[in-house]
C-alpha cells in the first residue's frame, strides 16, 4: 500500500466536487456533527479518519441522503443543495458503497447494476452491457455480467459495489470502509482502481481506520473527533511527511496526544508487531480443544467445512487465517455449539461435545464472540444491563424463584461497565445507540467473566473498530492467554493474527491448508497457503 502513485490532479480552478460548511446533526442527548466544514477536490483521494463515534457515518448517510442536516450548507459543483434521499444523492452524481455490501446474491452482476432504474422503463440489456463495458474498461476489472453474485469473492463483489456507485456517472465516490474484509492481494487491486478514477477525476472519500492505507493511498487527511473536525493534512503536507511521521500525525488528532511508535504507536500503525507477553507456563499447555475431521453442511452459496483437524491448548492464541467465504463462519458456529456437525469429533476436556448444544458447551467454559454484535450477539432494543446477562437468564444470584432482581442486575452492570471502560450513558440504555467499540466491550464483558471462561473463540474480533479499541481488543485478547485461557481468532486481518497469535492455520476451502508458527517469514508462508500457491 505503500508504493508511489502519481500526483493527484490539479483542479484548483474549479469549485470543490463536494462542499460542506457547517454542517451540523443532532440526535436524542448526541451531538453527531458539530458545524464541520470541508472539501472535496475532484481528482483527488480524500481520507476522513476518526473513531467510532467521532460522526464518520452520520456524515456519510447525510452525503447519501439517509439523514437530513440540522443546520449548514452543502454543495455540488458549487451549488447549493438539499440531498433528501438516496436517490437524490445519486441525482447529483454522489455514490457510497457502504461497508456492507447492499447487493443481492442470486442475481447476475448485470442485474444487480441495472437494479433501481424508472419501473415504467423497459430494461435494456444492450445499453446496460455498454454500460458496463466502459466501467470495466475505466476500473480496469475483469467480471463476467451473467456470473452470479454469490459466486463472487468480496473482492469481486466490492468491484460490482463500485460499479454500482459509478452507473450514473458519479463524481463523487464515497468508499466506506471498503478495505475491512479483503485480504492483503485484495487491497492491492482495490487500490488500483482508485488511482484509476482518481485518474479519471473523480473525487473520493475513503473512510477506513487503517493508517498504512492513509499513507498509500490518501491525497488529503480530515480527522474527526466527538463530532468536529479535528484537523486537516493538506496534500502539501502529507507529500512531504514520512509514513512513520503521517502515522503520529493522524494518532495526534484522533486522540489528542502522541504515541510512542515503539510501543502502542506501532500497533495503532498496523506493522503487525507481536504483542509482547509472558510465555505461557509449560504445565498449563495441555490440549483443551481437538477438532478432528469435523464437517458440516452448507446452505447454497456458502462453504462447509470438509474434515477439518484442530487443536487448542491452555495459554495458546490460535489464529484462523483465509479468504473470508472459505468456511470462516462454518467453524466458529461448528465450535460454538450454534451449528450441527455432519461428520467428525469435537473434545473439550477429554470429553466429546459434538452432540452438544450452545448451553451445555457454555456450562463447560466455552465462549463465542460473534462478528455479528448486533442480532446475534446483543438485542439492539434491550439495555446494556440485560444485555450483559442475556445467557444467564434465570440463574441465581440475579434472579431467585423466578423473580428478577433488578437492583443486583443493574449493580452487575455497572460492574461489568466500570472494568470494561463501556462508554455509555447509563446501564439503562438501548445497546443500539453504543458505538461498535462499546458494543464488542458489552460482549468481551459477558463473555469473559474470570473464572468461567475456559475458552474463547473470537470471529473478526476486531471487525469495523477505531484504532483504540482494536489496540484495546488485541491487548485483551493476549492478556486472556497470559491468564490460562485457550483463545481461538478467526479474523480476515493477517497482521491482527500476527500480532496476537501464536500458530496461525489457514482455511482454504473449507480445510485446514497448514498451520504456521508465528515467527519470521510467517506472513509469506501464511500468504502462499490463502492463496494455493502452497501445499499443505
Amino acid at each position: 500500500m505503500t508504493d508511489s502513485h502519481p500526483p493527484a490532479l490539479s483542479l484548483n480552478s474549479h469549485p470543490p466536487a463536494l462542499s460542506l460548511s457547517g454542517v451540523t446533526k443532532r440526535f436524542p442527548g448526541v451531538l453527531a456533527n458539530d458545524a464541520i466544514s470541508l472539501e472535496v477536490l475532484a481528482g483527488e483521494v480524500h481520507v476522513l479518519l476518526g473513531e467510532n463515534g467521532a460522526g464518520k457515518s452520520t456524515l456519510i448517510a447525510m452525503l447519501a441522503g439517509m439523514q437530513q442536516p440540522d443546520a449548514g450548507e452543502i454543495r455540488v459543483a458549487g451549488r447549493s443543495v438539499r440531498i433528501a434521499s438516496p436517490r437524490e444523492s445519486l441525482a447529483l452524481g454522489i455514490g457510497t458503497v457502504f461497508q456492507h455490501l447492499l447487493l443481492v446474491p442470486s442475481l447476475t452482476v448485470l442485474e444487480n447494476l441495472m437494479l433501481g432504474g424508472p419501473w415504467w422503463r423497459r430494461l435494456g440489456r444492450s445499453t446496460a452491457l455498454a454500460r458496463f463495458r466502459d466501467l470495466s474498461a475505466l476500473l480496469g476489472v475483469t467480471l463476467y455480467p451473467d456470473s452470479p453474485l454469490a459466486r463472487l469473492s468480496l473482492g469481486q463483489q466490492q468491484q460490482v459495489a463500485i460499479m454500482r456507485a459509478l452507473w450514473c456517472g458519479s463524481k463523487v465516490l464515497i468508499l466506506d470502509e471498503p478495505t475491512s474484509m479483503l485480504t492483503p492481494r485484495g487491497v492491492e487491486e482495490l487500490g488500483r482502481v482508485m488511482r484509476r478514477l482518481r485518474a479519471a477525476g473523480t473525487a473520493l472519500i475513503f473512510v477506513t481506520h487503517k493508517l498504512n492505507e492513509v499513507y498509500g493511498l490518501g491525497d488529503r487527511v480530515s480527522v474527526l473527533r466527538s463530532g468536529r473536525l479535528a484537523g486537516q493534512l493538506p496534500p502539501e503536507q502529507l507529500n512531504s511527511m514520512s509514513e512513520e511521521e503521517v502515522s503520529d500525525a493522524v494518532i495526534r488528532l484522533m486522540f489528542g496526544r502522541t504515541e510512542s511508535h515503539d510501543e502502542e504507536g506501532e500497533c495503532l500503525s498496523d506493522h503487525g508487531r507481536k504483542i509482547a507477553r509472558k510465555a505461557p507456563d509449560s504445565s498449563a499447555r495441555r490440549k483443551r480443544l481437538v477438532a478432528q475431521e469435523i464437517a458440516t453442511a452448507a446452505a447454497r452459496g456458502e462453504c462447509p467445512l470438509r474434515g477439518v483437524f484442530l487443536d487448542l491448548a491452555a495459554g495458546e492464541v490460535l489464529g484462523i487465517a483465509g479468504v473470508d467465504g472459505n468456511g470462516q463462519k462454518h467453524l466458529a458456529e461448528a465450535l460454538a455449539g450454534q451449528r450441527p456437525l455432519t461428520g467428525g469429533s469435537l473434545i473439550l476436556d477429554g470429553h466429546e461435545i459434538g452432540g452438544s448444544g450452545v448451553a451445555a458447551r457454555r456450562r463447560l467454559g466455552l465462549r463465542y464472540i460473534t462478528d455479528e454484535r448486533l442480532g446475534e450477539g446483543t438485542v439492539g432494543d434491550l439495555s446494556v444491563a440485560i444485555n450483559l446477562i442475556l445467557k444467564e437468564t434465570g440463574r441465581p444470584p440475579l434472579w431467585q424463584g423466578g423473580i428478577s432482581r433488578w437492583g443486583r442486575i443493574h449493580a452487575h452492570a455497572r460492574d461489568r461497565i466500570e472494568r470494561y471502560d463501556v462508554r455509555t450513558p447509563h446501564e439503562r440504555t438501548p445497546i443500539v445507540k453504543l458505538s461498535g467499540g462499546n458494543i464488542q466491550k458489552v460482549l468481551l464483558a459477558r463473555e469473559l467473566t474470570k473464572g468461567e471462561a475456559a475458552i474463547a473463540i473470537f470471529n473478526k474480533p476486531t471487525y469495523g473498530l477505531d484504532l483504540q479499541n482494536t489496540l484495546l481488543a488485541r491487548e485483551r485478547i493476549v492478556h486472556g492467554a497470559e491468564q490460562g485461557l485457550a483463545t481461538l481468532v478467526i479474523s480476515t486481518e493477517l497482521d491482527e493474527l500476527l500480532e496476537v497469535s501464536d500458530r496461525i492455520a489457514v482455511l482454504l476451502r473449507g480445510r485446514i491448508a497448514g498451520i504456521v508458527e508465528n515467527g519470521p517469514g510467517a506472513a509469506q508462508r501464511i500468504g502462499a497457503l490463502m492463496t494455493g500457491a502452497e501445499a499443505a
